[in-house]
């Protein structure tokens, strides 16, 4: 937009490019593309590249124009301040990150000063940009906006006590502190309505994730045709493979007894594992349970070849176990604008599952029950196949833009400012009436 920017918002973000690999990468990005639109310049406060063990110049050219990026010191303990692959705990206390706030504190006290922006706004993951946030809000008094992409801490989460002690403490002091504490699913927002009852509800709001429609269109002129006829059912899981929260085992169980059945076989299946993270633990489970020509564990693609594989593929892959049921992968919602049939491995009482079921998605699944997955993969490839999957519906597609998700931020950031600050959003904007 032309002319003098409304209003500043300081946006501290560890997930920003050129990191890759992260799907937080697109929440914090995607705000910052499409806040000016909505008569808020962004500011945003992120880290040396050197923290990012993946990075690239993939997503760069989405920065737009009108933000100012500052990129402050940082350190990943795990590869800066190891010895022969070891490192003090305490270098890594909040987390792998915590030399980050050494720079950004005075990085963000400087664009404060030069910038003089209304609202600070973190976004957690990781905990060390939620502390930055804190000391950002008692040095400048500037209302805060904590999001909570991911509860901080739950019962046995972080595992390790002391870092659990930690991360509630950094907790603490959000909620208590901060304006608004974002979550992304309804049921983070009962947990810490639960967990602090003393607080005002109206201190806790919802904002989805959701996906990008430009990113899409581009993804989708650079897509591969359909494969040829005869070729295996190719089933993609996009993202991360956490040993715990996406425990693959009950999987691999079901894989192994529908191929010693002659149920499936490589030439029927081909699941992709795509950018997993975790690729010696999988492709080891692999080989224990005799799938490796079943499973193929890819390598991270940029962002555009992986939505364009979405887009492609005859069916999409969720993994999220039940102690995640407050939580829900943020890749869901590209899975849902890419419209391809959704096999999802979920608790059916979770916050994954009924958003699936809200869009017309009920191929559901226990992630933990091996039998029930043989049961609905069987079921899965049979729909798909006949073109009977359930595809998401239109306007649970529409809901979930990142442009609409940008737009309940603007009105976010709105709220919490003094009535004399607050403007009318420019003219042409997207943000609804």
């Amino acid at each position: 937009m032309g002319g003098r920017m409304l209003k500043r918002v300081l946006m501290v973000a560890f997930h920003f490019p050129p990191l890759r690999g992260s799907s937080g990468i697109q929440r914090a990005l995607k705000f910052a593309q499409y806040l000016p639109a909505l008569g808020w310049q962004p500011l945003v406060l992120s880290a040396h590249p050197r923290a990012y063990a993946n990075q690239g110049p993939d997503q760069l050219a989405e920065i737009p124009p009108q933000a100012v990026v500052r990129r402050a010191f940082a350190l990943d303990s795990a590869r800066h301040l190891a010895w022969r692959g070891r490192y003090i705990g305490w270098t890594a206390w909040p987390d792998r990150f915590v030399s980050w706030i050494i720079g950004a504190v005075p990085a963000g006290l400087a664009l404060v000063r030069q910038y003089r922006p209304q609202v600070i706004w973190t976004t957690y993951p990781v905990s060390s940009a939620t502390l930055i946030g804190y000391l950002l809000h008692k040095l400048t008094r500037l209302p805060w906006i904590a999001d909570f992409r991911d509860p901080m801490t739950d019962e046995f989460y972080p595992r390790d006590p002391k870092l659990r002690a930690i991360a509630r403490w950094i907790e603490r002091k959000a909620v208590h502190n901060a304006a608004l504490v974002v979550c992304t699913t309804p049921g983070a927002v009962v947990t810490y309505t639960t967990r602090y009852p003393q607080l005002p509800r109206s201190r806790f709001v919802v904002l989805e994730n959701g996906y990008d429609e430009e990113n899409f269109r581009h993804a989708g002129a650079g897509a591969a045709p359909a494969p040829a006829a005869g070729r295996p059912f190719t089933l993609v899981h996009s993202g991360i493979i956490y040993p715990s929260e996406r425990d693959p085992v009950p999987l691999f169980r079901a894989l192994a007894t529908l191929k010693a059945r002659g149920a499936l076989d490589a030439g029927t299946l081909r699941v992709v594992l795509r950018a997993t993270a975790h690729d010696d633990y999988v492709n080891r489970l692999l080989a224990e349970h005799g799938i490796s020509d079943l499973v193929q564990v890819a390598p991270h693609v940029p962002y555009q070849a992986a939505l364009a594989e979405m887009l492609t593929a005859d069916g999409l892959l969720v993994l999220q176990a039940s102690n995640c049921n407050h939580q829900i992968p943020a890749k869901l919602y590209e899975y849902l604008r890419a419209g391809r049939p959704i096999l999802a491995l979920t608790d059916a009482a979770g916050d994954t599952a009924a958003t699936l079921r809200n869009a017309g998605v009920d191929t559901i699944a226990a992630l933990d029950d091996s039998a029930a997955i043989e049961q609905a993969l069987l079921h899965f490839l049979h729909l798909a196949r006949a073109g009977q999957a359930p595809l998401p519906t239109p306007a649970a597609v529409a809901a979930a833009s990142r442009q609409a998700r940008t737009a309940e931020l603007a009105r976010l950031l709105d709220s919490v400012l003094p009535q004399s600050q607050v403007l009318p959003a420019p003219a042409g904007s997207t943000e609804e009436a």
